[in-house]
């Protein structure tokens, strides 16, 4: 096209007139092309995420965080002689080794679930020590100090970076993520622990209202805890090393900070300020404190007593307090406190702004405020305690051994001084002084019990570490990325329960507990990372480079200028900038380039007129996509070279395509969801909008089409979903080589869903799933439906629909006693009362695989010795005769009317050197009335009924359904309608809606007005339909409808659909209106209903059937391990009544409200049988005389009363024998109950 300059004339004339409203610089700006960015997400999950942070996080601890631990306590020494000392050198954590017999062999976690040991590596030491002769410094390498649990696929274990077909000659399942220990046998993972953030000064209110500014210190010398507090308009420290609270004035004037002025100078100049601070300087007067040999003369009447610190002299104690545990987080350099009065002044300043302004107030529940850790830094803070331990024993016999006048054996430090592991000893028994397991047993308990019980750090947490979950694969992963809330989930708040905006790609919004933990528990989302610690000195001194301005340098005037900024780094006060922005872009600049750390954050906050830096570890953050004025920095090029595999992840990063904002950062960031939403302002684009869902939240197909608690229950339930949960589940070549977990609950027919989405493929859910594709058609059917319970087909049940088996441990131990004795397997009897029973055991006295085995048979023939005490050691085995031995026979106790067989038998060795034999059990059971299903949507149910297949309705084509779903299950009122139509906001015509009236009514039993849609969506053309009045009992799992029609689509053309969570987009969710299309082009109707007959009458049915495939789990709660009933059995010894709990054959308790009921049906009979006859009858006597109960003698055959010492006025009586239980207690305790009789 030509344009000639007059047409030229004429455009620019029209533009000037304002006939013509083109936005020239809209014109003018960057073609934007929308990318496909989804290839980023596996690159991202290869790297980072779900569980590599606990594997990064242990690493770190494994290389650098054992090492600064033990340098920083290096050195032991005798307190009279310093030429006797051991100082530690390198330190390293080896490889697991397993030694027994003076064989090395490498342990394999395999190894130690099936011998029930712990997967655990020894920590070597080099070592320099002097014994303070004529010797010198001598040397020892490679010396064993304790043994460290190692986390499986870390750096440390033998699984690390090993390709399938290694993992499978080592027993792995190649899917396992990883990130948990082996502890005893069991596997245990430390949950991720959400905390206040460290080193951070945080403004809240105490429980009077009061305002406080609180600062966590944490250092690797000291932890402690800082708060100032405004108590009645003066202000005051609370620090654990004073007895009492201290006014702040004299705490700065023992800091060196003697002038009154430069306190309110630090502050700020603002009257305001000044007249807050007032009352607390004229408190400082009244005490008469006005100099800093004053004011710390005052403190040291204050310091309290400490349990581990016990100064020789009490002068210069406060001034020690203020040194070490008063801010510990601000280092003191050749005793200059300036650094904490300044640190103090910001306190202080923030404080008065937020009692003048509620705004600037801090929420506690903001993540930006919060911490994560994880496993290396919780097992750092163990470590630390138990090595201090470990070393102050040492010292202790060092001072005992040199202490003694007459000593037998040459004095050796280096043989004093540790701690050796039993498991690998390199020196023998006889030569240690001492033995002590302090570091391998500390830490193998801890994991074990999951309790932190540090004194030392005043840190007493419980549940740190829980068994991992095994029930189902996605169950398994979920449990590694669930982060534990920092206070107990009685409290009744709801501040930290509420769904934060902060959250948003941090954590998932779904995925959280029902009940008391609702809200507290949460879990990270797909491509939330939580940072480890990076080294601070080059980062501080970058800072210096770039303009920041020393602290040292600053008066109290130039603290608060209002031309400059604060720069804050992890906590500490380094100086100012006058230009923040430059700073802070030139900082961005730099880690863009890849010259400093991915995850360093640069936070500009312009209301507390400071810069933060964080390069601290707990951080939770995730990748964005940066965007310069709005257009993406990934173009299509860059997307071809990652999928030919030219690039990874890291070469974004590198090359600043990509960056890591925290959620502090976040807030100088404008990120756009999709590109296409991308304005001028815009600095960054999202990867992919469903990455904010969490791992199990996003099995889930269209969970932004339901309603959000059916998706948290949906959460809730996909755990508990049975299915395959690792390839080594089953016997493969070996049995060493498969798992012997204490319950495993598998599907037998496992498939992938019809309609996927990304994430199931992202986390291999789609190779190891959790449910079948049941063919469900939504009618009402039979009365057995209601309440959301399915009507099953008993041909799909033959065919193997919802069949599990369930596989059950029994372990037996062959135990060898103090002397020498030993139990023993012996030959079973093949006749005898007892053969019955033994018919499954081998000639070996086990019972043999592929048996049945029914309830009460022995499967194990063992018997046992009499005396285990007397006589003999644990070294000398001895002979008993066969009449020494008593029968201790292990027999099965199952559930009647479950055929179990005896699927696997291993014999291995413990710890303790007994024969150890491990069965599994097996019992495959198929789906039975009142066991529990459910669809990836929140719907429950149970199964009401199973019918016959020639009963259930089939379509014209012939099909089947599997199961039939009660309409009411759905949305209720007219919101049917507006699912199949208008979800999307596409609206259909007018003709639609006045076909589908009819069809719709009666589907789904529902009142219908086709004139009020037909109006609405009049009204809402180019919107959503909204509903404005909707049922309170609504379940609107629209989503569940459209994964049918996906399904059905699927099934049609040979293609897996997508319903990926906000995908449709971005192509990763299918349109309602393109699976419509392909419906139609199958044959089908483009609704998803079908022309059904009744299988009973063959006629049609009167309306079309909304039928089709859907993905339903089966749960693991079945009727067969619930269903319980007695008619008599065991008795409680004390009270005389039935047992309580299935487990013991217990009884069924009629409690205080079913009392009440039958009280208000007036059955009183029903009442005397159920609480006495049927419980606990007991016949007494009673005196009528003085009231109180008597006994009744034998001899005379006659009662007698206790008090009365005769017979003349006893009366036999019945009632409950808890009743009488409580009479005789009530004496025991010098109250008397008397009872008085009256004659009927």
């Amino acid at each position: 096209m030509v344009v000639r300059e007059d047409d030229a004339d004429l455009f620019n004339g029209l533009h000037e007139k304002g006939r013509l409203n083109i936005d020239k610089q809209a014109l003018a700006a960057p073609v934007k092309k929308a990318v496909d960015k989804f290839k980023l997400v596996p690159e991202f999950l290869k790297v980072r995420g779900l569980v590599k942070q606990h594997l990064d996080s242990f690493n770190f601890f494994a290389r650098i965080g054992i090492m600064k631990i033990v340098q920083a306590n290096n050195l032991i020494t005798h307190s009279r002689d310093q030429n006797i000392f051991l100082r530690y050198k390198e330190v390293m954590v080896g490889k697991p080794l397993l030694m027994g017999d003076s064989v090395t062999d490498m342990l394999t976690p395999q190894k130690c679930r099936l011998y029930d040991i712990t997967y655990a590596a020894p920590i070597y030491v080099n070592i320099e020590y002097s014994n303070g002769g004529n010797e010198g410094v001598q040397r020892k390498k490679d010396v064993v100090i304790g043994r460290l649990p190692i986390m499986l696929k870390s750096s440390s274990c033998v699984l690390y970076e090993r390709d399938e077909e290694e993992l499978a000659r080592y027993g792995e399942c190649p899917l396992d993520p990883g990130g948990y220990f082996i502890v005893k046998g069991t596997e245990k993972v430390i949950l991720m622990q959400e905390q206040l953030s460290k080193n951070r000064i945080i403004i809240d209110t105490d429980q009077k209202g009061c305002v406080q500014a609180s600062v966590t210190s944490s250092s690797e010398a000291r932890k402690s805890k800082t708060v100032i507090r405004i108590e009645k308009e003066k202000i005051y420290l609370h620090l654990n090393g004073f007895t009492s609270k201290v006014p702040i004035m004299i705490v700065l004037k023992a800091m060196g900070m003697e002038s009154d002025q430069e306190v309110v100078q630090m502050i700020g100049r603002d009257p305001r300020y000044s007249e807050l601070l007032l009352p607390s300087i004229e408190d400082s007067v009244k005490e008469g404190v006005h100099t800093q040999s004053q004011a710390l003369e005052f403190l040291d009447r204050k310091v309290q007593k400490s349990q581990f610190y016990t100064p020789i002299v009490k002068e210069g104690r406060a001034l020690k307090i203020l040194q070490e545990t008063f801010l510990a987080n601000v280092p003191v350099h050749e005793n200059n406190l300036r650094p904490k009065c300044i640190y103090v002044a910001v306190m202080l300043r923030r404080m008065i702004e937020a009692i003048l302004n509620k705004d600037t107030l801090d929420d506690k529940d903001y993540v930006g405020n919060k911490r994560v850790e994880l496993s290396g830094q919780l097992l750092a803070l163990l470590f630390e305690d138990l090595f201090k331990t470990m070393n102050e024993m040492a010292q202790q016999k060092i001072e005992a051994l040199l202490n003694k006048t007459a000593r037998t054996s040459r004095f050796d430090i280096s043989q004093i001084s540790f701690v050796f592991s039993r498991a690998v000893d390199p020196i023998p028994p006889s030569h240690l002084h001492i033995r002590n397991d302090c570091i391998t047993n500390g830490l193998e308990r801890a994991l074990s019990t999951g309790n932190w019980d540090i004194k030392r750090f005043r840190m007493n947490r419980k549940g740190m570490s829980q068994v991992l979950g095994r029930l189902s694969y996605i169950g398994t992963v979920g449990h590694m990325t669930r982060i534990a809330p920092q206070f107990e989930k009685s409290r009744k708040v709801s501040g930290p329960r509420a769904l934060q905006p902060s959250q948003w790609g941090m954590l998932c919004p779904c995925d959280t507990p029902e009940g008391e933990a609702c809200g507290l528990v949460k879990n990270l989302a797909l491509m939330a990372h939580v940072t480890t610690d990076e080294d601070e000195r080059p980062l501080i001194a970058l800072c210096y480079a770039l303009g920041v301005e020393d602290l040292e340098l600053l008066s109290a005037e130039e603290l608060h200028m209002p031309d400059s900024y604060l720069v804050i780094f992890n906590g500490l006060i380094l100086g100012k900038h006058k230009m923040p922005q430059t700073f802070a872009n030139s900082m961005r600049k730099l880690r863009r380039a890849g010259k400093i750390g991915e995850f360093v954050s640069i936070f500009v906050n312009e209301k507390q007129r400071c810069v933060y830096l964080a390069s601290d570890g707990s951080r939770v953050c995730r990748p964005l996509v940066i965007a310069d004025k709005g257009v993406s920095r990934i173009k299509e090029h860059h997307m071809k070279e990652l999928r030919d595999g030219v690039r990874n992840f890291q070469s974004f990063l590198k090359e600043g395509l990509i960056e890591y904002l925290d959620v502090n950062e976040e807030n100088n960031a404008l990120i756009a969801l999709y590109e296409e939403n991308a304005r001028e302002e815009t600095t960054h684009i999202e990867i992919e909008p469903f990455t904010i869902l969490g791992v199990i939240a996003g099995l889930i197909p269209y969970p932004h089409h339901n309603q959000s608690p059916r998706n948290t229950y949906q959460c809730a339930m996909g755990k508990q979903a049975m299915g395959n949960i690792a390839y080594n589940q089953a016997i493969l070549f070996s049995v060493a080589l498969c798992r012997f977990d204490s319950l495993i609950y598998l599907l037998v027919y496992p498939q992938r869903p019809l309609l996927t989405t990304r994430t199931i493929e992202l986390v291999s859910y789609d190779k190891l799933g959790a449910g079948q594709n049941a063919s469900v058609a939504v009618m009402s059917y039979s009365g057995y439906d209601i309440e959301d319970a399915i009507v099953m087909n008993k041909s799909s049940l033959d065919r193997g629909f919802g069949r599990c088996i369930v596989m059950k441990k029994l372990v037996a131990i062959n135990q060898k006693y103090a002397n020498g004795t030993s139990d023993r397997i012996i030959r079973p009897q093949r006749d005898g009362h007892d053969a019955e029973q033994t018919q499954i055991l081998d000639d070996d006295g086990l019972a043999s695989p592929g048996e049945i085995i029914r309830p009460r048979d022995i499967y194990i023939n063992k018997q046992s010795p009499i005396d285990t005490k007397s006589g003999g050691s644990i070294s000398n085995t001895v002979k008993l005769k066969d009449s020494q031995y008593k029968s201790s026979k292990q027999t099965y106790k199952g559930t009647e009317g479950d055929t179990a067989v005896v699927d696997r038998v291993a014999l291995c060795t413990d710890k303790n050197s007994n024969l150890c034999i491990k069965y599994m059990i097996r019992s495959t059971r198929r789906p039975e009335v009142g066991d529990k299903f459910s669809s990836r949507h929140g719907q429950k149910g149970v199964c009401g009924t199973i019918v016959q297949q020639e009963d259930f309705p089939f379509s014209e084509r012939g099909v089947c359904p599997d199961l039939i779903m009660n309409p009411h299950g759905f949305p209720s009122k007219d919101v049917n309608k507006l699912s199949l139509g208008a979800v999307e906001g596409y609206h259909w015509n007018e003709k639609f809606w006045l076909d589908m009236d009819m069809v719709t009514i009666k589907a789904f039993s529902q009142e219908w007005n086709a004139t009020n849609w037909v109006k609405a969506v009049k009204d809402t053309r180019h919107t959503k339909v909204a509903v404005s009045s909707m049922h309170p009992e609504v379940r609107m799992t629209v989503g569940k409808m459209i994964e049918l029609l996906g399904s059905k689509a699927g099934v049609s053309c040979g293609r897996f659909h997508y319903g990926s969570a906000f995908g449709e987009p971005s192509g990763h969710a299918d349109k309602v209106e393109t699976i419509s299309e392909t419906l139609v082009k199958h044959g089908f109707s483009y609704n998803g209903k079908d022309f059904l007959y009744s299988g009973i009458t063959g006629e049609p049915l009167q309306a079309y059937i909304f039928m089709g495939p859907i993905y339903y789990q089966k749960l693991k709660h079945m009727v067969l391990d619930k269903m319980h009933a007695r008619g008599n059995g065991p008795r409680v010894m004390m009270t005389r009544q039935p047992t309580e709990g299935r487990s013991k054959n217990g009884g069924l308790r009629v409690g205080e409200m079913e009392r009440d009921c039958l009280i208000a049906y007036g059955a009183s009979m029903l009442i005397h049988e159920r609480l006495m006859l049927s419980s606990d009858p007991f016949e007494v006597q009673v005196c009528r005389k003085c009231g109180l109960m008597g006994y009744y003698n034998e001899k005379l055959k006659t009662g007698i009363c206790s008090m009365c010492k005769n017979g003349e006025n006893i009366s036999t009586m019945k009632m409950p024998y808890a009743c009488k239980l409580l009479f005789q207690e009530l004496q025991s305790m010098n109250i008397v109950p008397r009872l008085k009789l009256t004659d009927v």
